[in-house]
């Protein structure tokens, strides 16, 4: 049986994720802002391909998920496409299918969020719809609907789908798309002549590149559409204006308005998240809270898992001992990569457990689209797009992934801005150096007001990385990447109770493992180098000492020591090993300490010479210093150029 394509279109935040994950059983990220998606994911259910494409609010290609979307409607090959539509909302999102409609008929319009639009009194007449736009339409809740796996079995081939009268462009339209009908090898005529007509260079560039022939290398239709255009003005705003005025007025005839205020209890709670006084302290009380639950909740299955971690590498040692390994070969597995590999999966996988998920939550209620919005005007005056935030906010887990979510953003200059400026903001990987050290030095007793002290430090901490992005944001935009601020369109979605366990068991495929998988490739070879250095002696003085001795000038320039810097040095690969490089040297040990009692590090660094002020030096440059090796992997895989990989670090 031949496979059946169906690519998924949709504007950011209707459930098409959803209704993807559902339908196919893969799993999808799906959030609660729009750009969750920004390239194709496949799934299968049956003999039916199903290709989740970009959320977008046009096909018009002012941005990365447009771009992608269209072109894989346009050239994709696939047999149908299935729109999803946002029932409370429907006018917005009829923009997006009347463009559908315009490149191809095979379309069904999925009407869902069904059961939100029943609460607020909104109610959408299918069948009229169905007859007006001559596709198929289905209403829905994908997450809750256990019949979608009905829905591909209702798609048709269509032949008298509805399409936009362009009024006074018609008969233009018409000239170029018959001389077309004669000439192009591609089959939608009409759509092409629109974008000739309307001389969309993005779109021709694409149409170029997937179908290898420029329409122009044909003198006579060069010379049709250059005469056509001289015709009419603001072709493209007329073209806009025509496509909104249709779904206004079919949406106006299809849809019944039961409350007059049905946004009432979305307005009152925006009076809060988005309130003048109010938003700002809710957002630091509210990464407060979570900061505070990681601290408290990532402890004992620390604890629990180097314990289990330290076992595993007694029976490892044994066995080595028992085959008759070399000495420094069973140090070197096991007291090099196991302990290191071990040690970045007991600090960095108990936090990275709690704040990650926590974080979704936040995303999947709606909250997160709010942070933007307040942090907006704060990205503007530093010549910055407000979609930084949400990058930002996805670098409090990885940095990485913060880099890689800088995709949303439409302008190649702010974009690359976001992208320089993510390592900024704390990573997963060194919140526990920033949770040791401010446990140690500032929360002498522990207990609740120790780890809510530990939170609040966090917190400024937090702060002062938001502030060090904004400034050097503004300085990059001002000195190599000049530029103005551009405009974008944020949608601040409702409202929703999150879905606690699939939010939880998606976060852990989808964000932990990836993550975790990534640091852990790092951490073993870095293990095994550390080990080395550490184990290579010259007159009676470790290699890892002594070059320790030699940073220890310009580290104290800046408050910190040879150990710290060149901690930091060796913790490229990952910073969860930071400070148990720095202790084992200290204690000059021949392997990583895997010490986690806060009062003997506390010890253990102040007979090394520490006080408050390393502390806070430290943190600082935690804070500050270069992004970790999958960080710059990731930010080379993104520019694709060594130079800006330079300048992120």
């Amino acid at each position: 049986m031949n496979d059946i394509i169906i690519s998924l279109a949709g504007n950011p935040n209707v459930g098409k994720s959803t209704f993807f994950n559902n339908i196919t059983g893969m799993s999808q990220h799906t959030g609660n802002w729009a750009g969750k998606t920004v390239e194709n994911a496949k799934g299968r259910y049956k003999n039916f391909v199903f290709v989740d494409l970009p959320g977008t609010y046009s096909l018009m290609s002012h941005s990365k998920e447009e771009e992608v979307a269209r072109d894989y409607i346009c050239f994709g090959k696939s047999d149908y496409t299935i729109v999803v539509c946002d029932a409370t909302n429907l006018e917005r999102n009829l923009n997006l299918v009347l463009q559908v409609l315009e490149i191809t008929p095979n379309v069904l319009v999925l009407v869902n969020l069904n059961d939100e639009a029943e609460k607020k009194g909104i109610y959408i007449d299918e069948i009229k719809l169905s007859k007006i736009l001559g596709v198929p339409v289905k209403k829905t809740s994908a997450r809750k609907d256990k019949h979608l796996k009905k829905i591909p079995h209702l798609l048709t081939k269509n032949t008298s789908p509805y399409l936009v009268d362009y009024e006074s462009l018609e008969n233009s339209i018409k000239k170029i798309k018959d001389h077309l009908d004669k000439n192009a090898s591609f089959k939608n005529t009409r759509w092409l002549s629109i974008k000739l007509l309307e001389n969309d260079e993005n779109f021709l560039k694409s149409y170029e590149e997937n179908t290898k022939e420029n329409p122009f290398d044909d003198a006579l239709l060069k010379e049709i559409v250059y005469e056509e255009r001289k015709k009419h003005q603001n072709i493209t705003d007329t073209i806009v204006s025509l496509i909104v005025k249709s779904a206004e007025n079919i949406a106006k005839s299809v849809t019944t308005k039961t409350k007059s205020d049905y946004s009432y209890k979305d307005r009152k709670l925006d009076n809060i998240f988005c309130g003048k006084y109010t938003a700002v302290p809710i957002m630091l009380l509210m990464l407060g809270i979570i900061l505070w639950i990681t601290i408290v909740g990532a402890n004992y299955p620390s604890q629990w898992l180097s314990e289990k971690f330290t076992l595993i590498e007694n029976i490892v040692r044994s066995y080595l001992i028992n085959i008759g390994t070399n000495s420094f070969i069973c140090g070197m597995v096991v007291d090099g990569l196991l302990k290191v590999m071990f040690w970045v999966v007991a600090v960095m996988l108990p936090p990275m457990a709690i704040f990650f998920p926590l974080f979704s939550l936040l995303e999947d209620s709606g909250i997160l689209p709010r942070i933007a919005f307040n942090t907006d005007k704060y990205f503007q005056r530093a010549k910055a797009c407000g979609k930084q935030c949400l990058c930002m906010c996805m670098g409090l887990g990885c940095n990485a992934v913060g880099v890689t979510g800088c995709r949303i953003i439409d302008s190649p200059r702010e974009r690359l801005i976001a992208i320089l400026t993510n390592n900024f903001i704390p990573c997963n990987g060194r919140f526990p150096t920033l949770i040791l050290l401010s446990m140690a030095f500032f929360c002498e007793n522990g207990g609740l007001k120790g780890t809510l002290i530990s939170a609040l430090i966090l917190i400024i901490i937090v702060g002062t990385g938001v502030f060090f992005t904004l400034i050097s944001s503004y300085v990059l935009s001002k000195t190599l990447l000049k530029g103005e601020a551009s405009s974008f369109t944020l949608e601040l979605p409702p409202y929703r109770t999150p879905q606690f366990f699939k939010t939880i068991i998606n976060t852990v495929k989808t964000k932990i493992i990836f993550v975790l998988g990534r640091a852990i490739s790092v951490a073993a070879p870095a293990g095994v180098l550390i080990f080395v250095l550490n184990n290579i002696s010259i007159n009676g003085t470790s290699l890892l000492v002594g070059i320790s001795r030699v940073f220890d000038l310009p580290a104290k320039l800046i408050g910190l020591d040879g150990t710290i810097l060149l901690s930091f040095i060796l913790g490229f690969p990952a910073n969860e090993i930071v400070l148990p490089i720095a202790v084992m040297i200290y204690l000059s040990a021949s392997g990583l300490s895997d010490i986690s009692d806060v009062d003997t590090i506390h010890s253990i660094l102040t007979a090394n010479g520490w006080t408050y002020k390393t502390a806070i030096c430290t943190m600082l440059f935690s804070l500050l210093h270069w992004p970790c090796s999958t960080t710059l992997l990731t930010i080379k895989k993104e520019t694709k150029s060594i130079k800006w990989t330079l300048v992120g670090f």
